[in-house]
């Protein structure tokens, strides 16, 4: 019986057999490179001129209007003390200290587990309150344009802003004697130049309201029309 011969394994070189009928590789064989993924980008690629763009756009949710609402608080003379937060008049009418005088226009209703109470846009306290007075009234923007009727001083028209007649520049004050409610047109035009200067009449002499009601229209912005009848014709 023949021996049988050892086999033999064809060493490799540099990648490539070395065995019968393969010729030798002088050196090694440089390696095949490979190449890298490319990076997802983070961010999406910004759209090219003419492709339809859709955007979504969050809205937020609306504010709620409660914690904005205000309620006119009469003294028992039905006399204008103060305008109340909403939660704090809904207060004295569960603790008896106050009564419904106009409730709100659209007749809303706040409802509990114990009871239920009307939305109120006047109340009157059952007790009389002394409150100190005070001669001045504080100069805010909401009372000058109260005062002058929502009127320019110099044309009549429609009142945008604050002017002052004699212009701060030129030693003028911020006073209730020296303030009118103004058109940006005529504001504008006027400047910092005296009304001499332009030949401009004022329609009427600028003073200081007096009245405890003014003291509620200095920090009022908006006034509910049933609180008219309580603040006073200029109110209106």
């Amino acid at each position: 019986m023949p021996e049988r011969q050892p086999r033999t394994v064809t060493p490799l070189v540099g990648g490539v057999g070395t065995g019968p009928g393969v010729e030798p590789v002088a050196g090694p064989v440089d390696a095949i490179p490979i190449a890298a993924p490319a990076p997802v980008p983070l961010t999406p690629p910004a759209p090219a001129a003419g492709d339809d763009v859709t955007v979504t756009v969050r809205a937020e949710p609306p504010a709620p209007a409660w914690g904005r609402r205000r309620v006119l608080l009469l003294n028992a003379t039905y006399e204008p003390l103060t305008a109340l937060p909403l939660r704090r008049a809904i207060v004295l009418l569960v603790c008896g200290k106050a009564d419904v005088v106009h409730g709100d226009p659209s007749g809303l209703v706040l409802h509990s587990a114990a009871g239920s109470v009307e939305v109120p846009s006047v109340i009157r306290l059952r007790v009389y309150v002394r409150v100190p007075y005070r001669a001045r009234v504080p100069l805010t923007r909401a009372a000058l344009m109260h005062r002058d009727r929502f009127r320019c001083a110099y044309c009549a028209g429609k009142a945008e802003t604050i002017d002052h007649v004699v212009p701060r520049s030129r030693g003028g004050t911020h006073t209730w004697e020296n303030c009118v409610a103004c058109c940006a047109r005529c504001n504008h035009k006027k400047a910092d130049k005296l009304l001499a200067e332009l030949g401009w009449p004022l329609r009427t002499m600028p003073t200081a309201p007096r009245g405890r009601h003014w003291r509620l229209l200095a920090g009022l912005v908006d006034a509910d029309p049933q609180w008219l009848p309580y603040l006073g014709e200029t109110a209106a």
